[in-house]
């Protein structure tokens, strides 16, 4: 199965996942590509470090969303490519309707909460914030709705009356790195259906 991750940060979850296939945690995937909106995003970085195509395709606009324009190239690369999983890890940009339908039940993103708790941007923040008891994070295929598509998995990470927001969000990431990669190996085992 052929995968490409958009990631706009650090690239720490692309790391994890690319360990995890190196080391045979995840078989039957060949990632074509790392792609981010933000040209000098440490995760391209984390790309070569792999021997992974790293691929900077402009959004054509600040803020989280594309140009129609931008988002026809991400479209039209990941057709091109022949990628079948779309991957979202850390990528901080609302997809188009066009994106979603073309990829329809073949991306899935990470998120930092157990939705349908805290959506949106900063979501350790708002869980911390509001004092609540856990949060956690949760891979889901993405829709039209804001992180509101059918969850596949969630790991929950207890909020400790000690946490400080850097160390929940350090448990959280924690979390991340063992989520996603195993919810990819389902997906590339057939264990989890796409489509």
């Amino acid at each position: 199965m052929k995968a490409a991750i958009l990631s706009s940060g650090k690239g720490t979850n692309a790391d994890a996942i690319l360990n995890c296939i190196e080391s045979g945690k995840i078989s039957n995937l060949e990632v074509v590509a790392l792609i981010s909106d933000i040209a000098d995003a440490p995760a391209l970085n984390v790309a070569k470090r792999h021997n992974i195509p790293s691929i900077w395709l402009d959004p054509m606009r600040k803020g989280a969303r594309f140009t129609s324009e931008s988002a026809q190239n991400y479209i039209k690369f990941l057709k091109d490519a022949g990628v079948e999983l779309v991957i979202l890890a850390g990528f901080m940009r609302i997809l188009p309707p066009e994106f979603v339908r073309e990829f329809s039940n073949r991306t899935i993103n990470l998120h930092p909460s157990l939705l349908p708790a805290f959506k949106g941007k900063d979501a350790i923040k708002q869980a911390f914030d509001a004092k609540a008891e856990k949060c956690g994070c949760t891979v889901h295929f993405v829709s039209d709705e804001l992180d509101g598509g059918k969850i596949i998995a969630q790991k929950e990470v207890e909020i400790l009356s000690s946490d400080t927001l850097e160390t929940l969000e350090e448990r959280v990431h924690q979390a991340e790195h063992i989520l996603l990669p195993s919810v990819i190996a389902d997906i590339a085992s057939g264990k989890i259906k796409l489509g």
